[in-house]
């Protein structure tokens, strides 16, 4: 370490080091005041100021500074906030002293040149300390001035590439060497001393260069320019990091949030605004109950309302370890009280909202894994139609104020067990949204969500740790996609606004290919499909369609006051279709996996199920 390299001092120590340099600041600042005011030659009268009156004037100017916090900070970082507060500090005492200089007649025989010319010195001596710290740190990096580290090339040369560049000059082993930015205004200046060079697509020319590693420092850039970097990159072979979202960046610097770009960067699925203070209004003071909380949606669904102040958060989940993993998570932000109950155990449940008088129920409690409820149909109408049927009784019973179902596209022209089960639970939820009642009944709709157990990223995920081959369906294959947090987000928007009997259905944006998808999530590892890593077509499994639909031919869709929310019109079960559908429900428990499978096409003549194993 540099000699000039500020220690790593306690909090004390600190104080101590900055109380005498600043006093020692201060002091030099009188006496160079008085020597250019009197041209170095200070009257006996006026060196008797110093002593009798400029003593007490540095101790208020320390206690203004003590005030203004500049005792507390690390000695080798000072910021533009801490200019302006030290500023201010030594800019009010001098305001007071010249007050005091009209009011005072000790301090009207004191040179008001004098005042001013301490005020000015005294600032500019102690800005230059606490900069000299900083450019010591910075130059120095603890490597004696040596450019040393990662050569880093920041692709995005705004605000976030700036910031980051910035921390980027403190850290030894990362130096950031060269901007790439697709505005041309910028191209040929420099921000923080490093050059803007052009697009990054100059990594291509005859003498780009030279960069070891690439952070794209762009969080609101549309994912096909992400795709096109991340193509680029992986073509000649550099690594490639990230700075996560917007709203991430909030929370902590940017160096410690970055991270490898994630599927989720170049799928196009943009920031969403909630309309956070529309949902924290509706569940001011309310108790909600979240049945699955320990799943994918579930565990989002805990975490948001968590940080939207709920007065009680009721926890359903039928695991012991995601539920005890959930509510560890969140037990420190909100009141959150974990119930280890199966939500087919209808006493059970009647118990909890006896306890817990929920105000509104968020039942993401499902079996959602298609092939497995292909094999397993009974079990599904249990949990999925049977278990939602019953809750949703016991829900208005207990006068629950909302009830807001899960769904899933695969409920549209089902062809599987588990999109049929959940069809039917749609339809369990608009015939008790018939009986009236003070509980509003609503269902919301959506398609895949990125990243949830068992679904397509985790197991792409896995096949391409252990080399490959990565397994797709079909060729054309397609689905849509959404990240969970924002599934999560606008389900709660979609509850805060909902009436009885609504259904939703989530903007999700443009069908994915699975097949670019597997491309795209190897090519992320800094390999190349085909190549190192193979894909392979295994045909559609039972159940599985080549395509989802959002919502079928006979539903139409109307816009809602939140444009990524759409309410559900036509196709409406009607109290006749309900009539018919109750009592089926009755002996729905008891059937075995063959009954099942025919008394779903009973009740639903659009599944059309595959042929069973």
């Amino acid at each position: 370490m540099s000699i000039l390299q500020p220690p790593n001092l306690s909090r004390g120590q600190r104080f101590a080091v900055l109380l005498v340099l600043y006093l020692a600041v201060l002091a030099a600042a009188t006496w160079v005041a008085y020597g250019l005011r009197f041209d170095f030659d200070v009257p006996s009268d006026h060196q008797r100021h110093i002593k009798e009156i400029w003593v007490w004037v540095w101790a208020v100017k320390l206690l203004a500074l003590a005030v203004a916090g500049q005792f507390y900070s690390l000695l080798s970082f000072f910021s533009l906030p801490d200019l302006k507060r030290l500023g201010l500090a030594l800019g009010l005492v001098t305001l007071g002293l010249f007050g005091q200089w009209y009011a005072v007649d000790a301090v009207h025989d004191m040179s008001r040149g004098v005042i001013v010319l301490d005020g000015i010195l005294s600032f500019l001596g102690l800005a230059a300390c606490r900069l000299g710290f900083r450019l010591v740190r910075q130059g120095t990096g603890g490597n004696g001035g040596r450019q040393v580290g990662t050569r880093v090339a920041i692709v995005g040369a705004g605000e976030v590439g700036a910031a980051l560049a910035r921390e980027l000059q403190t850290k030894a082993t990362l130096r950031p060497v060269v901007f790439f930015d697709d505005a041309q205004r910028k191209h040929g200046t420099q921000i923080h001393g490093v050059p803007v060079a052009g697009t990054v697509e100059s990594l291509r020319d005859a003498n780009p260069p030279e960069v070891d590693e690439v952070i794209i420092a762009m969080p609101s850039a549309p994912a096909a320019r992400v795709r096109e970097v991340l193509a680029l990159l992986g073509e000649l072979g550099l690594r490639c990091r990230t700075v996560p979202s917007m709203s991430q960046l909030a929370v902590g610097d940017i160096v410690t949030a970055l991270r490898p770009v994630e599927i989720a960067d170049v799928l196009g699925r943009e920031s969403v605004d909630l309309g956070t203070e529309t949902v924290r209004e509706f569940l001011d003071g309310k108790t909600v109950l979240v049945t699955g909380a320990g799943g994918s949606i579930g565990s989002e669904l805990c975490r948001q309302l968590a940080q939207l102040g709920p007065a009680k958060l009721v926890l359903v989940e039928r695991s012991e370890f995601q539920l005890f993993e959930i509510h560890s998570e969140i037990e420190d932000i909100i009141k959150a009280v974990p119930e280890l109950i199966d939500v087919q155990d209808t006493p059970a449940m009647a118990a909890a909202l006896e306890r817990h008088a929920p105000d509104v129920i968020f039942h993401a409690a499902a079996f959602k894994h298609v092939a497995l409820m292909e094999r397993q149909p009974a079990v599904a109408i249990r949990n999925n139609i049977l278990a939602t049927d019953r809750l949703a009784a016991v829900a208005a019973k207990h006068g629950v104020g909302r009830f807001i179902l899960i769904s899933t596209d695969k409920a549209v022209a089902p062809s599987s067990v588990m999109g049929a089960t959940k069809a039917l639970a749609e339809r369990v939820l608009q015939g008790h949204a018939l009986a009236g009642g003070d509980t509003r009944f609503i269902t919301v709709r959506f398609g895949n969500v990125l990243g949830s157990s068992g679904s397509v990223v985790p197991i792409f995920q896995k096949q391409i740790e252990m080399g490959g081959p990565v397994t797709v369906t079909d060729e054309a294959v397609t689905r849509y996609f959404m990240s969970i947090p924002e599934a999560a987000g606008l389900v709660l928007r979609s509850a805060a606004m909902g009436e009885g009997g609504d259904r939703f259905i989530l903007d999700m944006g443009e069908p994915i290919r699975i097949a670019e998808l597997a491309a795209d999530m190897i090519r992320l590892t800094g390999r190349e499909p085909g190549t190192d890593i193979a894909i392979e077509f295994i045909g559609l499994r039972p159940g599985e369609k080549l395509h989802e639909k959002l919502h079928s031919d006979d539903e139409q869709l109307a816009d809602t006051e939140h444009p990524k929310i759409q309410r559900i019109t036509g196709a409406a079960l009607t109290a006749a279709d309900w009539q018919t559908l109750e009592t089926p429900l009755q002996r729905g428990g008891d059937l075995d996996d063959a009954a099942a499978r025919a008394w779903l096409c009973e009740l639903l003549p659009e599944y059309e199920p595959a042929s069973s194993e």
